[in-house]
């Protein structure tokens, strides 16, 4: 029910408040401890006031429509049959608070369409994320950009089993340079196998986190999933099939392009890396680094990057990622400041070894 305009909340805003009525269930909504509410709250600069038999919300126009569309959204999602946990729900409004262009429904029914089995539908945390998987579904190669934590890798792990249990593709590769940050390959006991595996670990973290571990282990045993070093792929042909490199900042020129020319027929590929983290000896030598100035534009290929409000880690590490680009920014001005003086005082040097000259020449 219609309450009423009330004064103004800006030079040319309205204010407004709307009743919306409770139905059953729709706690599921509010979150633990009504975060969620919380969450519109912040993000749309409303007001929500809880009553015995509705919710009443105070905002704008504008903002009030869109915290009337999550309630009509949430009561179709449960009419359909659609469950949505807490967790994913927490995590859909997020990205719908950050972009006015999606709907808690629109979100709801891609992550449907994205499942990964019994255990989980593939659900964004950001507005980057969500973009990150659009391109995922509609280009044929993706680079994934940006530090560590904001899901680069486990999202495009889950897409490719989403492609895989959806017979969208037949079989996954999953790839990862074999390097190491300070230490050699042969240092290592084992054959080679038992030497790239720990650097391969975080890719199986992701298989077991998203599938259950006997269809994990079924589908390695079978090839149908394949986890290799990046040396591994010279020579072949990748048809039909779901291709991830991960680590890419630190594949040299040389692996990045072979890497990207593997590509066959019904074929998509996921490049993920992060430039700040290169373990190579030359860090100007990185296939990723050189990928993004000679792929970029060309037709087929997207690009996303992310930032460390992506991080989907605990919130320390948004913190953490922060403090050490502030300090790169301070130590890179500094750096600038020092050249910029050495030069001045080169320039200011040069007229007075000049006259030094003049002067030596006309003692003699």
């Amino acid at each position: 029910m219609f309450i009423g305009a009330g004064c103004a909340r800006g030079e040319s805003k309205l204010s407004m408040k709307k009743n919306i009525e409770l139905r059953p269930n729709v706690e599921t909504l509010f979150g633990t401890r009504d975060e969620n509410l919380h969450l519109l709250e912040n993000g749309l600069n409303v007001a929500v006031e809880l009553k015995p038999n509705s919710i009443q919300i105070d905002g704008t126009p504008e903002d009030v429509a869109r915290v009337e569309q999550v309630f009509t959204d949430f009561d179709y999602l449960r009419a359909h049959g659609q469950q949505v946990f807490n967790g994913e729900l927490t995590s859909m409004l997020r990205v719908l608070v950050a972009d006015p262009a999606v709907s808690l429904r629109q979100l709801a029914e891609a992550g449907k369409q994205r499942s990964v089995g019994n255990k989980r539908q593939v659900q964004p945390k950001s507005v980057n994320q969500r973009q990150y998987l659009e391109a995922i579904e509609q280009s044929d190669m993706v680079f994934g950009i940006g530090p560590a934590g904001t899901g680069k890798t486990y999202l495009a792990v889950a897409m490719a089993i989403s492609a895989l249990l959806s017979k969208k593709v037949a079989r996954i590769i999953l790839a990862r340079p074999a390097v190491e940050a300070g230490e050699r390959l042969g240092f290592l006991p084992g054959t080679l196998q038992e030497k790239v595996d720990p650097y391969l670990r975080p890719l199986y973290d992701a298989l077991y986190d998203l599938l259950e571990p006997e269809k994990v282990d079924r589908f390695l045993e079978k090839n149908v999933i394949e986890i290799a070093p990046i040396a591994f792929m010279r020579g072949r042909t990748l048809n039909d099939s779901f291709v991830i490199l991960d680590e890419a900042q630190n594949t040299t020129s040389e692996q990045m392009k072979m890497f990207v020319t593997r590509l066959g027929f019904n074929s998509k590929a996921v490049i993920t890396g992060d430039i700040t983290q290169i373990d190579l000896p030359n860090a100007s030598r990185s296939g990723l680094i050189e990928a993004m100035n000679v792929l970029q534009g060309v037709d087929g290929i997207r690009f996303q990057l992310f930032n460390e409000t992506d991080v989907v880690r605990h919130q320390l590490v948004q913190r953490i990622i922060r403090a050490y680009e502030d300090f790169k920014a301070r130590d890179d001005r500094q750096l600038t400041l020092q050249l910029e003086g050495e030069a001045a005082r080169a320039a200011a040097d040069l007229p007075m070894a000049g006259k030094a000259k003049e002067s030596a020449a006309v003692q003699q």
